[in-house]
């Protein structure tokens, strides 16, 4: 499937209702106040699963940002590029299959985008929080600088641009 040509695509994935499980999602939020390139979009996927699938392939670059339990030290941003759900760090967090699946679709209906992942590591068990912990807050810190240098900026201004949110979008919540 030929993409049309929508840029690059930064996809927050998670929970925010489980502390450092919503980690992408605070990231993306926070990339969207930051002035970036044209053809950046960022979006808040949450736990979306299938529903995120067009928006992959709309993109001609995918950046997700996810949590993971992988027994690295907690807060370790890692980027990786997978193709497939075994490129996966190990144990992702409570979406683990809907993520996977997702990748798996998104090449099987022959998605070749560039597709990077920042990994995050969190503990395996999240109290239910809004708030991500200390470790989550420094952790998505930099994942925001990583991304914004992946991304070709430096500026470190703000904008007034929300994150578009995928469940208020299909009317789930």
């Amino acid at each position: 499937m030929e993409s049309n040509g929508k840029g690059t695509l930064v996809l927050g994935i998670g929970n925010v209702l489980m502390s450092d499980e919503g980690v992408g999602v605070h990231v993306v939020r926070e990339l969207a106040r930051h002035p970036l390139p044209a053809g950046v979009e960022c979006l808040d996927g949450g736990t979306g699963g299938f529903v995120l699938l067009e928006p992959l392939q709309q993109a001609d670059r995918v950046i997700i940002v996810d949590a993971t339990a992988d027994g690295n030290p907690l807060g370790t941003v890692a980027r990786t590029t997978p193709k497939f759900s075994s490129d996966y760090p190990p144990t992702l967090t409570a979406h683990d299959i809907g993520m996977k699946d997702l990748l798996d679709a998104f090449y099987i209906q022959g998605g070749h985008r560039d597709v990077v992942l920042y990994a995050i590591t969190i503990e395996f068990k999240q109290p239910i929080s809004l708030e991500l912990s200390p470790d989550g807050r420094t952790a998505a810190g930099e994942a925001v600088r990583m991304i914004l240098e992946d991304l070709g900026t430096r500026d470190l201004g703000t904008r007034d641009v929300g994150t578009r949110d995928v469940g208020t979008q299909v009317g789930y919540l």
